[in-house]
């Protein structure tokens, strides 16, 4: 059987701005092709399409994955493909992967089998250069406060409360602490620092929330690097950051436009991590997509409880986005992971998982749902029927779908009913957890309480201080942004299946005035991750041709 990346190299792909042209009507001198397969679509169109009518707005999320991940990529490129297969005009937006998963754990981010986003190595590896951009732009703003200390510290910013870290857009444990300006007065003042990976940077968040090159500014401005000895914030627009951080980010802003196997048209712009930021692809892809197809089909990283969490009460709170519906992806391999084990018994036991999911969807965002069943080929009739029981108890339609294998005619019945519940609903905001007036520390709550089913919240003392401080300077308003384990509705990995009457610890928060939310850190959950003990990156190589083997 042929891996991802045969399947990817063996392609044809058309030119992307014929392409573009021919399938959306987009004019060639909006787009700036970088080769004949990627191109950003400029601001200035982007703009000039604002008045359009919206499409409809499918979220694809779902049950809580297991390290290798469910195929939710693979679903929504074949949702995709199955809505234009059907007839319907139809764009997908995804996030752009990161490299620390693709040489880490996961592999590749762009799909799977025949539902695949291409050229898939470039937007595995450099893609347009966007993380490139984003890593820059942040840490060019830890170099000016470093260099801002060293010639006197007019700011008077306190050291030992600098919150500002670098970033790398790669899983290196030996970079989470480190210690800065050794060698003598001539290297700047020594100080405890730390690098974060590039898709937990603030930086990219605000990417991904801007609206518009004057919003992006605005929100880098905002950015909070530390305080001073009597805790007031010291801003990136103090240190005079803020224009050369946006100059840096001028091109990554633009959409990046690719395809899909199938030719269909694919916004593939920003990724912040799902389970430390917001998981969102870029509002401005989502939005203009809307204003180009009748169905757009996005999706927010890891499981219900945190990526669509995140995607209404953060991305659509903020852009003013209203989803139709959302699409539920699981597996038997998932279920029976939450299970506890093997056979029909840890199936049916770790059914508690999805039916969850569908609640929090149904009751809490207020979303009609779909399961969709993403196949592997061990799967059994029985295992089916099983799961498809279990969604007709809950009252939602459960659909299987082939599409890794069959591309979108896997997926035809999934986008049947996709679009039945689409036209079945008129256009209206979701459901959000909690109102923005509410205090800091009831959002939190709220989360925890509704979709968790935490008994209470303990925050350390840490914690505990920095919610009284930011409520008391005026941060309230914010939303929030919980980080902790995909892999347990609580913030133990150990915890399968549908925990419930645990205890969500908040161990400290991290203000992103930028990015305008507030991320509380849960558990154990790492903003620089770990590589495995048998990191994905040793199975690649290039060949004599210089074909990539090995990506996945």
């Amino acid at each position: 059987m042929p891996t991802d990346i045969e399947i990817a190299q063996a392609a044809t792909l058309h030119k992307i701005l014929p392409l573009a042209h021919q399938k959306l009507g987009l004019p060639e001198d909006a787009l700036s092709p970088i080769g004949h397969y990627k191109a950003k679509l400029s601001l200035a169109q982007v703009e000039a399409l604002q008045g359009e009518k919206n499409g409809h707005l499918v979220l694809v999320t779902a049950i809580s994955p297991t390290p290798p991940g469910e195929g939710k990529t693979t679903t929504t490129v074949g949702l995709g493909d199955a809505l234009n297969h059907i007839g319907k005009q139809a764009i997908i937006c995804l996030r752009e992967p990161s490299l620390g998963p693709c040489f880490g754990m996961k592999g590749g981010a762009a799909g799977g089998g025949h539902a695949q986003v291409v050229p898939m190595e470039d937007i595995n590896l450099h893609f347009t250069g966007d993380f490139h951009a984003i890593a820059l732009a942040n840490n060019l703003l830890a170099a000016l406060i470093d260099n801002h200390i060293h010639h006197g510290n007019a700011l008077g910013l306190d050291v030992r409360r600098i919150s500002w870290r670098r970033v790398v857009d790669m899983n290196d444990r030996a970079l989470r602490e480190i210690t800065v300006g050794l060698g003598g007065p001539a290297n700047g003042y020594p100080r405890q620092d730390g690098f974060d990976i590039v898709v937990a940077s603030e930086v990219m968040a605000i990417l991904c929330l801007a609206t518009n090159m004057a919003d992006l500014q605005r929100r880098l401005g905002n950015i909070v690097v530390g305080f001073t000895a009597a805790k007031q914030p010291v801003t990136a627009r103090e240190l005079k950051a803020d224009g050369a951080m946006t100059a840096l980010l001028k091109d990554a802003l633009a959409p990046n436009l690719v395809q899909t196997l199938e030719g269909n048209l694919a916004f593939v712009h920003g990724g912040p991590f799902a389970n430390i930021a917001h998981g969102c692809n870029s509002v401005i892809a989502t939005q203009t997509a809307l204003k180009l197809a009748d169905y757009v089909v996005t999706e927010a990283g890891f499981g219900a409880d945190l990526g669509a969490e995140k995607f209404i009460d953060i991305k659509c709170r903020k852009a003013g986005l209203k989803p139709a519906c959302a699409v539920l992806v699981a597996t038997v391999r998932a279920l029976k992971f939450h299970g506890g084990g093997e056979g029909l018994n840890s199936l049916q036991d770790g059914l508690a998982n999805l039916r969850r999911h569908v609640e929090n969807i149904q009751q809490h965002y207020a979303l009609p749902v779909v399961v969709s069943i993403n196949r592997f080929d061990s799967d059994t009739a029985e295992e089916i029927a099983m799961i498809r029981q279990a969604c007709e108890a809950l009252g939602v339609a459960c659909v299987l779908a082939t599409h890794w294998a069959e591309g979108g005619a896997g997926a035809a019945a999934l986008a049947r009913e996709v679009v039945a519940l689409c036209e079945a609903r008129a256009a209206k905001p979701a459901a959000q957890l909690y109102p923005d007036e509410a205090p800091l520390a009831d959002k939190i709550r709220a989360v925890a309480s509704k979709i968790y089913r935490a008994v209470e919240v303990q925050f350390e003392p840490k914690a505990q201080a920095q919610l009284q401080d930011w409520q008391a300077a005026g941060w309230g308003h914010l939303p929030v942004c919980i980080a902790k384990t995909p892999y347990s509705f609580s913030s133990d990995a150990s915890l399968r299946g549908a925990a419930s009457g645990h205890v969500l610890k908040v161990r400290e928060l991290r203000l992103a005035a930028g990015a305008e939310f507030v991320v509380a850190i849960c558990g154990e959950i790492m903003t620089m991750p770990g590589l495995p003990k048998q990191p994905a990156a040793e199975r690649i190589a290039v060949d004599a041709q210089g074909r990539i083997t090995g990506l996945f």
